[in-house]
């Protein structure tokens, strides 16, 4: 998909779903945060990146030469 196309397409969704909650007919809004909810999701996803690297990354006794 070209990009213009790709953007009229994001801008047109974009004002039907401001529509949508302008009127009051759409979805309820986000509910509010707490202080302690980003903090949570932050450690969570820095946890997620360090297993994600482990994973990823060799062991060096995994490594083997062919002798």
């Amino acid at each position: 998909m070209h990009s213009d196309i790709h953007f009229q397409l994001h801008t047109l969704t974009a004002a039907e779903l401001h529509r949508e909650t302008a009127d009051g007919h759409g979805r309820p809004g986000p509910l509010p945060a707490t202080a302690a909810a980003p903090a949570l999701r932050v450690r969570l996803g820095w946890t997620l990146v360090a297993l994600g690297l482990r994973l990823a990354t060799p062991t060096p006794h995994s490594i083997r030469l062919a002798a």
